[in-house]
């Protein structure tokens, strides 16, 4: 298992060509252009097309592989918005779209694609949870069947996000986690990793499960009486396409608040840390150009991240009425100002 590296890393946010990937790219382009066949790249999300951007991220890193769509690459989406009783549904029209690759974005959807074919190379991301451990693969190394692609860590970096809330405010003793029960790894996150690092920096942590978009309000009034004075955000589609309710209500709540999509950081939440989503997704670029030209999934180990985001919002911090230490702003990736 690779190793995560600590906060230490630089990171490029957010810069889909870096100087690391052009030198490949320009390596591959031409056999991408000679090849003379049209690809077809299912997309597969269970959340909404505009809080998908990282489809952007991909079709960039596949431009610098000499990828060109309407030339020689189609890029089909499917979204579920939300409601993943649509996966299955919208996995086998890609299937019947007869694509190349199925990129999933999620745990839940690389199940929905690796039940509809057993064929057609599924490249999974956006995975938070040990994909051996929920059945998509034998084993990181040697994944043995049509599903590969790379981990984001999500769940298990919990421990971590809990510890950077506590060290940038370190008045917080009472978190209130919001999670959505149908996430996958939600449940695992908070019976095993939070309270176990709750546990060993003095935090009472206290959850608060939200079905659907229409329980925000009812959680949003309790926490209010509650007065928790701090807020761990699990993740989840559900969480992502509320993620500015959210960020909002925090905001306004004046809580300090954590997360595991920087989304939120974006939309007024305090801090994010996770996995470099578009450094990942510039290597599911890669996953699908070596499909492309003969790869099987089953023998290309699953990756797992090594580059890792710390934003801190310093606009929320200061109408929140926080200070963050300085030797925490040092280990900030971005901060946003």
């Amino acid at each position: 298992m690779t190793k995560i590296i600590g906060l230490t890393f630089s990171s490029m946010l957010y810069v889909f060509c870096s100087v690391g990937v052009l030198p490949v790219a320009r390596g591959l382009s031409a056999d991408a252009q000679q090849s003379g066949k049209m690809h077809r790249v299912g997309f597969l999300s269970g959340g909404f097309p505009g809080a998908s951007h990282w489809t952007t991220t991909l079709r960039t890193g596949l431009r610098a592989l000499g990828y060109v769509e309407d030339k020689n690459i189609v890029i089909e989406s499917r979204f579920a918005e939300n409601k993943p009783d649509r996966l299955p549904a919208l996995a086998d029209e890609l299937v019947r779209l007869k694509v190349d690759v199925i990129v999933a974005g999620g745990t839940n959807d690389a199940r929905a694609a690796k039940n509809a074919t057993k064929t057609i190379p599924v490249v999974m991301t956006g995975i938070g949870i040990d994909p051996v451990e929920v059945g998509l693969v034998e084993s990181l190394a040697r994944p043995g069947n049509n599903v590969t692609g790379i981990t984001n860590l999500s769940t298990e970096l919990g421990g971590k996000r809990l510890e950077l809330l506590k060290e940038a405010v370190p008045k917080v003793t009472r978190v209130a986690v919001l999670y959505d029960p149908a996430a996958p790894g939600s449940s695992r996150e908070l019976k095993e990793t939070l309270p176990v690092a709750a546990g060993s920096l003095g935090l009472t942590v206290r959850s608060w499960e939200v079905r659907d978009a229409d329980g925000f309000e009812r959680i949003f009034t309790a926490l209010r009486k509650e007065r928790p004075d701090g807020l761990y955000v699990a993740g989840g589609p559900l969480m992502s396409v509320n993620g500015n309710r959210i960020a909002k209500f925090a905001l306004k709540s004046r809580l300090p608040s954590v997360y595991g999509d920087r989304g939120y950081v974006n939309a007024g939440g305090l801090m994010y840390y996770g996995a470099d989503l578009a450094d990942i997704y510039r290597r599911v670029a890669y996953y699908v150009d070596k499909i492309f030209k003969g790869a099987k999934p089953a023998e290309l180990p699953v990756e797992q991240p090594t580059k890792f985001e710390f934003v801190i919002n310093l606009q929320t911090a200061k109408k929140i009425g926080v200070i963050i230490p300085p030797d925490v702003l040092a280990r900030a990736t971005k901060i946003i100002r």
